[in-house]
């Protein structure tokens, strides 16, 4: 079965196309084709690679985001390397949704009420589950006769507990929708999975914190292989410092903003997920590389924003703990987790009272999918490979059998 998975974000699109069958492998396989757009303006940079190991690096001048999707998934089937020899020859297109409202935990065939429901929670994630739709309908439009499938990063955390779920304001806000969804779940469930195999443990039996740490950041608290709290919350703006996002801010300075600048809420919008984060209090950028090179050559504010950014990424793993009453694994993943071993180092330092330990030697060949404890130490610390892509991909298989 050949699956072509479109992970859609606001400033990229990220794709892989699978060739999968029975029995499906525990290690995730190679993709056939990858391709990554990013956008920059009216430009789109694009980055091929088959697995032959032919890489295509192009930049492109697009007219939309569309144009620039046709070209990409267009490399599948014609170009230089095609891997299929038609468009005809894919069976199944898996999509990412970022937000699936209250009703979507499973994967899901895409008909007129899963779209209906997707531009419904468009309002919780709108950057995002707006690029899923034009996603979709792309797909539609160039692959018409495959169906499609969604999947959805709210899914993992849907059956939080109440009391998690449930925000302190009036309790007339749940009935509107408004409560704490959780998102990265499609990848918190795929570390929490491949974490039990690594450890050659059963998942049930397993206490972890995932970290997904990228250019959004977020912590899921797993037990039993269920999410039982996560930080991010009603939108991907709540909990840790991001890349270019505050993260959780007090409310009242919002409304300070309002009344004194006059500031409109989609100035706010603006200003909390584009213009804060490492970004905002460094100056220089949202890449955490980039921060940790400068506060290494002595920058103030790089320097503050790193001590902030792991300032809150510690409280919360610590908080992570308390609700599962323990843990036995740590786990880094996305770019910042799997990337930094700066930031790795710096969460573990002041965990050691719960007995986390990160074998110094070890965490500097940032390995992947491998642990970076000492060998005697109580919880191990892994570094995951995120996999969205594929995960998405196994559950198209699985729903399509």
């Amino acid at each position: 079965m050949k699956i072509l998975v479109l992970n859609s974000g606001s400033s990229s699109q990220k794709s892989a196309l699978y060739s999968l069958r029975e029995p499906l492998p525990d290690v995730p396989p190679k993709p056939e084709w990858e391709g990554k757009i990013a956008w920059h303006g009216s430009d789109a940079e694009m980055d091929i690679v088959t697995a032959s190991g032919v890489g295509t690096k192009a930049r492109l001048r697009v007219s939309s985001r569309e144009e620039a999707t046709r070209q990409l998934l267009g490399t599948i089937w014609s170009g230089n390397a095609p891997v299929v020899n038609s468009a005809s020859e894919i069976n199944v297109i898996g999509h990412r949704i970022v937000n699936g409202g209250p009703k979507y935990r499973e994967p899901v065939i895409i008909d007129a009420g899963v779209k209906s429901a997707v531009d419904g929670a468009s309002v919780f994630a709108p950057l995002h589950n707006r690029a899923e739709l034009e996603g979709i309908a792309i797909i539609e439009r160039q692959i018409p006769h495959a169906p499609q499938v969604a999947v959805f990063d709210t899914g993992f955390h849907l059956n939080l507990p109440e009391q998690t779920i449930v925000y302190p304001g009036p309790y007339e806000w749940l009935a509107k929708g408004i409560r704490r969804y959780g998102y990265h779940g499609i990848n918190h469930q795929y570390c929490a999975e491949r974490a039990a195999q690594i450890l050659s443990k059963q998942l049930c039996s397993l206490k972890l914190v995932t970290c997904h740490l990228g250019s959004g950041c977020s912590l899921a608290a797993i037990r039993d292989g269920h999410s039982i709290d996560t930080t991010m919350g009603f939108t991907p703006l709540e909990g840790l410092m991001m890349g270019t996002r505050s993260g959780s801010v007090d409310p009242g300075i919002l409304t300070y903003l309002m009344r004194q600048d006059t500031l409109t809420a989609d100035q706010l919008d603006h200003l909390l997920n584009e213009k804060s984060g490492l970004l905002g209090i460094s100056g220089i950028s949202g890449d955490m590389r980039e921060v940790v090179n400068k506060m290494k050559k002595g920058h103030a504010r790089a320097t503050l924003a790193f001590d902030m950014f792991m300032h809150r990424l510690r409280a919360s793993i610590g908080a992570m703990i308390a609700v599962l009453g323990g843990i036995d694994a740590l786990v880094f993943t996305a770019g910042i987790g799997e990337g930094s071993g700066e930031v790795r180092a710096a969460a573990c330092e002041t965990l050691a009272f719960a007995g986390v330990h990160c074998d110094a030697a070890k965490n500097a060949q940032s390995p992947i999918d491998q642990d970076i404890a000492p060998a005697n130490a109580s919880v191990r610390v892994l570094v995951i490979h995120a996999q969205e892509e594929w995960a998405i991909a196994r559950a198209c298989f699985r729903l399509a059998q």
